[in-house]
Order: structure tokens, then sequence, then C-alpha cells
């Protein structure tokens, strides 16, 4: 294990850690990642290129293999194909030859997940960080009629959830944290299961299915979790059909996985502010047939709520109360990791 010197990388490095681990090779790429290539050429033959940009900063370990997921579902949200991942890793001084293989191994595996093909970035040790920061920008490519934004929900359309509220931040505690949530009484059983949903984290299979039965909008469900995604859901039709809609949510529908309530109990946190990436928030005026489709898929969903022509926007609790659904405000991951580090 050697430790890596401040600054970009001897080229001998690049090679055997970073410009070997390039996941699925694509048609599409006609200039990739190589030592001395500044850029990145794709032939899309016509088709829209679709671009997502994502740093990945809240979590320690995993960062490779969750900024090429987390940018490959913003392109997916649009009803476009991953095709190329363009990868920036910042080292902190004193990082090892073996951090920079973890990360680049972790980006590889996903590259390979999603099909798409790591063309290029920049790697270097830069001195004043805290710990590793990885940033990716992913590629796309979309047939011209087939884009889905998040702007286009309708008065009158089902809001339909895939899979769970708090996904990533649960896997990203149970990883970072175990020692700390198990002094707080989370069970091995439960940490290990909550580690383990990393595994749901694409939302590309929900989103194929979701497009082809001409979804209206569609939002990954990112920082401030299922509230806030829902909010930026809205914000953005509103704006796109000039007029301010309104939702009525409700609370109950919104699965939570039992792994994620443990640990937000434990914790204090809301799991539903929870960042959530591996769920995906569908508008939508055939939730059933969604719903149906998607479970028929492996992909639990729920609808968890409907768009309104009024302005209002609430949460329906358990027992009839209702509470306004508020704008967006910082993750309960930074919270809840500022505590723990805190001790």
């Amino acid at each position: 294990m050697g430790r890596l010197d401040t600054g970009k990388l001897p080229p001998e490095l690049l090679e055997r850690l970073v410009l070997r681990r390039i996941g699925t090779r694509r048609p599409e790429v006609r200039l990739g990642a190589a030592l001395g290539e500044d850029a990145a050429a794709l032939d899309l033959s016509g088709d829209l290129c679709v671009a997502a940009s994502d740093p990945i900063t809240g979590a320690g370990r995993q960062a490779g293999w969750l900024a090429v997921h987390v940018n490959c579902n913003d392109i997916a949200a649009t009803g476009a194909e991953p095709v190329g991942i363009l990868l920036t890793v910042l080292l902190p001084e004193g990082a090892t030859t073996a951090d920079l293989e973890d990360i680049m191994a972790g980006a590889e595996e996903a590259a390979r997940e999603t099909g798409c093909q790591i063309i290029g970035g920049h790697t270097e040790v830069t001195p004043g960080l805290p710990q590793a920061l990885v940033m990716a920008t992913a590629l796309g490519r979309a047939p011209r009629g087939r884009l889905v934004g998040s702007g286009g929900a309708r008065p009158g359309d089902d809001i339909v959830l895939t899979k769970w509220a708090g996904l990533e931040g649960t896997a990203i505690l149970a990883v970072d944290f175990p020692e700390e949530l198990a002094a707080r009484g989370v069970d091995m059983a439960t940490l290990e299961s909550a580690a383990r949903l990393g595994r749901w984290l694409s939302v590309l299979p929900e989103a194929r299915i979701a497009a082809a039965h001409g979804a209206h909008a569609m939002h990954d469900v990112t920082e401030g979790g299922v509230l806030g995604a829902v909010y930026e859901l809205l914000h953005a039709s509103s704006a796109a059909c000039g007029r301010e809609l309104g939702c009525e949510l409700e609370g109950a529908a919104i699965p939570v996985r039992p792994e994620t309530s443990a640990i937000c109990a434990a914790l204090d946190a809301d799991p539903l502010r929870l960042i959530g990436s591996g769920a995906l928030l569908v508008a939508t005026d055939r939730a059933e047939a969604l719903v149906e489709e998607l479970a028929t898929a492996g992909i639990p969903a729920a609808r968890i709520g409907r768009v309104t022509a009024e302005g209002g926007r609430w949460i329906a609790g358990t027992g009839g109360e209702r509470r306004p659904l508020e704008p967006p405000a910082g993750d309960e991951l930074w919270r809840v990791r500022a505590r723990l580090a805190a001790g």
C-alpha cells in the first residue's frame, strides 16, 4: 500500500488504478478515457444527449460506486439511457493507492451495473480536504420525443413512489457508523440488512417502465428525501404550466423499510427527509397499471398522493390531521453525521 503524493497522479498509477476501470464499453464512445486525453466524444446518431452532474460529499465509503449510480439515476429520471461517465476524484493528503483503488473498484462495479462506460475525468491528491471528494457527470441518450422531465405533472395525476423512503441515507449510516448505531440500540442484524440496501440504489429499471407507460413527470429522490423531492417536482411542474400546483400526500402510504425506521428512531431523524437515492417519484394518470407492472418486475411501488390544481401542498397523517409540505432544507444525513461525529 503506497502513499500518494500531492497533485496529479504519475502516468503509471493513472493507467493502473484508474484508466483500466471503465465499466461497460459502449459503441457510442468515439474518444474515451486515456492518458493525455482531456475530453471525451460520443456519437449518438441523432438522439438527444442528456447530461447530469453531482458530487458525493456525505458518504465516507462507497463514494465511487455512489457517484456513478446517483448520476445515472438523474439520467434515468428523464427517460434516457446512461452512456458515459466523467469521474473526478480528489483525494486528501495522506491518501494511499488502496484508497484510490477502492474508489475506482466501486465506480467500475456501478458502471457495469448501469451499463455505462467511464469515459474520462480527473484524479489528483488535493491539500486541505478532510476526505475524498468524488464528482461525476453522466451523459445519456434519449430518442427525440421520449424525454421526460420533472416539470410535467398535471392536476389529477397520482404520485407514485418506487421502493422506500430514505434508502441511500440508511445504507450510508449503516456502513459509516455501525458502532455508534449499535451503541444506540440498533441490533447487528438490522445494521447488516441496512448496509445491503445499496443494491436497490439504481432507478434505471423503474424509470424504463414508467417512461414506457407514458409518465408525465419523473424525479429521483436525493437530498431532502421524499418530501423534498415532491416539493421539487411540484415546483418544476408549476413553473412549466404557469400556475401553482398543489398536492395531497398520504403520509401513512409512504413506504419506509424497518431498517430505516430503526436507524432513524435511534437518531431522532425523519426518514421522509433523509437522502433517498434509489426511490423514484412518478406523476401519472395510470398509477394502478404502473404499480402492477413494477410489481411484476420485482420493484415495489405505492401511490402516495395526488397532484391538485390548487396551490396548497398538504401531508395527511394517520389520525386525519394535515400539515403543510415545507420547502426542502438541509438533509437529515448532514444533521445526523454532525451529531455522530461530535460523539
